[in-house]
């Protein structure tokens, strides 16, 4: 069969809405982190990454990994977040060609002071806009979609601890 080179119209139905969704809600997350916190959502999600980390401690080549960012953007952002206090940089004892990312304490603390604003608002434009029934379908597409985007469980929404 040959591929067809427009969307369908149930295609275009459910690709333009998921589209907006795709668009509109990063806005709303960095809006209100912002806005309270001083933090975009990838600051937020870079932080409670390495808070969850053992030793609160991550190679940057694998929080890159776990927040899906390329290694310059985290870079970026890390230096960001260096300049606030928040994180610092260290060799990795290790590896002498590796850097490793650690949170510090007024890291920890702003993690913990950002949550509870950050889990309203997605309780409030995402999680409150479906019951429970909703939820479960939404985890069922975002992880059958996410197993084709990273089959190798390589971001925290798929990562899988190796055996």
């Amino acid at each position: 069969m040959a591929s067809r080179r427009t969307f369908t119209a149930d295609e275009r139905r459910t690709w333009v809405p998921f589209a907006a969704l795709l668009e509109l809600l990063p806005r709303q997350l960095d809006a209100q982190l912002l806005r309270d916190e001083g933090l975009t959502h990838f600051d937020y999600f870079t932080l409670s990454i390495l808070a969850a980390s053992e030793h609160h401690t991550l190679r940057m080549t694998e929080l890159a990994s776990l927040t899906s960012a390329t290694l310059p953007r985290l870079s970026r952002v890390v230096t960001k977040l260096e300049d606030r206090g928040l994180v610092r940089r260290e060799p990795c004892p290790g590896d002498r060609r590796a850097t490793n990312a650690v949170i510090t304490q007024d890291g920890r603390r702003k993690v913990l002071e950002a949550t509870p604003g950050h889990v309203a608002n997605v309780r409030d434009h995402v999680l409150g806009a479906l019951d429970d029934a909703q939820q479960a379908q939404l985890r069922a597409i975002t992880e059958a979609v996410l197993a084709r985007l990273d089959p190798e469980g390589r971001t925290m929404a798929t990562h899988r601890e190796p055996r």
